[in-house]
């Protein structure tokens, strides 16, 4: 039987950061990696699977939908995530300095980030939103405009052909748009050229049995049929929609309770240069009616392989599915469990609004998303888009206090009681906030990587670690932190 310290499954942006974090901050871990398809990150990190966005809370309102008892919009939720993505910044930086990934224009390009609303209550919404994220040094530099003629310049597409309606903007320029399938591959590439480390292709984890010491993991080679047992001490489950079988098959008590609830995507595309030419910009808008919140719209810039196009969507469509590659019409049946049945149920009727805007969704016309498309884009022509399958999202379905409902926000990591495996579920901003996520799984299950001589290798990756960035008194060094970073990326 073959043996590894840590088996990472799935080869996504999740595993790729945990397991190239874990390797620096112990060169002597054995690390496998397991991808069941044909490529590293062609799930849910597959760059035509999501929008690519660096979510730091510079443009998206849903991470603001709340306002005070004063009128004011809440800005913590902004706050939080800009501070976990400044994180993943910094590890990335960390790695294009240090030599494990190169030429970083291959997987983050500077786009500026911008929130666009028309109409009375959205422009009094914005400028809210704007005046109290403004006054924090993390949005400093984030401008704003209720001048057609200024958004035009900013965005000429938003406003062409708009009737005379009042219109406001907020730009920060220093947004991104990330790869995530490049940034996961590049750091899986370096992972796998590491003494001790093995990542594997076409190969399926086909079952995991608790032993005393840790797991006994079988895995399937996909191309010969030849299977093997490997002993290790942690499993990590980051697979997207093939982690809540897995989980399920780990029999874990953690898990009880937990059920799936696939949904699906699609994007307009537009790659007419003489219109792409014209955008540069992530602009994301409000929600629309039981829309969830990972499908707020947005008109984006997509840089992949080097080519820019255009995206707009989400939009929302009905699947079982709870995979791509590989996936079955039967994923979602095959996951119910007496134990997590009664929530799935109750998760069922309490959602019928989201059930039916999904299967709304995935029946509408091309006219129908071109009317969508014309909210922010009022001149766009049929001809010039089309429509390309997004990523499959697995929602986690969870009790709390006997009440079931839908994790719609972050991500949710499970944790066996004898911190020898994790597993992640939920979705947005997931990519984005990898690194903070994979941290609190190392201080769970590796909490000694977090100390001694460790902590000062872990500090050179990531400087602001266990430093609260929001606070006043960090302003200056979160400057100094975030400038270089975006050097060392390449994004000034």
């Amino acid at each position: 039987m073959n043996e590894a310290d840590v088996i990472l499954i799935g080869g996504g942006i999740m595993s790729a950061n945990l397991g190239s974090l874990l390797k620096k901050l112990d060169p002597s871990l054995k690390i496998h990696l397991y991808e069941v398809a044909e490529d590293f990150a062609n799930e849910a990190s597959n760059g035509w699977h999501n929008a690519g966005t660096g979510h730091a809370g510079l443009c998206e309102l849903s991470y603001t939908p709340d306002r005070g008892s004063d009128g004011e919009v809440k800005i913590d939720k902004a706050l939080e995530i800009f501070e976990e993505f400044e994180q993943s910044l910094q590890f990335w930086a960390a790695a294009v300095r240090e030599g494990m990934i190169t030429s970083p224009a291959e997987f983050i390009t500077p786009v500026p980030h911008l929130s666009f609303v028309h109409g009375d209550e959205g422009v009094d919404f914005l400028t809210s939103r704007f005046h109290g994220l403004k006054k924090h040094h993390f949005f400093e530099s984030m401008t704003f405009t209720d001048d057609p003629d200024t958004v035009k310049k900013w965005a000429p597409l938003l406003v062409e052909g708009r009737n005379d309606e009042s219109v406001a903007t907020t730009k920060e320029e220093h947004g991104t748009d990330i790869n995530f399938g490049a940034l996961s591959r590049k750091l899986i590439a370096w992972l796998g050229s590491q003494k001790g480390c093995e990542t594997h292709l076409r190969h399926r984890v086909t079952d995991l049995t608790e032993i005393e010491s840790g797991w006994q993991v079988c895995v399937r080679n996909e191309t010969t049929g030849e299977t093997r047992e490997i002993k290790t001490n942690f499993v990590f489950i980051g697979a997207g929609g093939g982690t809540l079988p897995l989980l399920q098959k780990s029999e874990i008590p953690e898990a009880k309770g937990y059920g799936g609830f696939p949904i699906g995507g699609q994007w307009l595309i537009c790659q007419n240069p003489d219109i792409v030419s014209r955008h540069h910009a992530k602009v994301y808008g409000a929600a629309l009616g039981s829309a969830p919140t990972m499908a707020v719209p947005h008109l984006d810039t997509r840089v992949i392989d080097g080519k820019s196009s255009l995206l707009f969507g989400p939009y929302g469509s009905w699947t079982t599915k709870f995979l791509h590659q590989g996936g079955s019409f039967f994923d979602l049946f095959k996951s119910v469990r007496l134990d997590n049945l009664g929530p799935l149920i109750k998760t069922g009727f309490c959602n019928i609004p989201l059930v039916g805007y999904l299967i709304g969704q995935g029946l509408q016309s091309m006219n129908h998303r071109l009317g969508e498309l014309r909210r922010f884009y009022p001149k766009a022509r049929i001809k010039d888009w089309k429509l390309i399958e997004a990523g499959i999202r697995v929602q986690a379905i969870k009790s709390v206090d006997g009440d079931a409902g839908i994790v719609h926000f972050g991500t949710e990591v499970l944790t066996d009681q004898k911190r020898s495996l994790s597993a992640l579920l939920g979705a947005s901003p997931g990519a984005s906030v990898s690194v903070k996520v994979m941290l609190q799984v190392i201080e769970k299950c590796f909490p000694h990587l977090v100390k001694d001589k460790h902590l000062d290798t872990l500090l050179t990756l990531i400087p602001s670690y266990n430093r609260n960035l929001k606070s006043k008194n960090e302003a200056d060094f979160f400057r100094t932190i975030h400038e270089a970073a975006l050097s060392e990326l390449h994004l000034t």
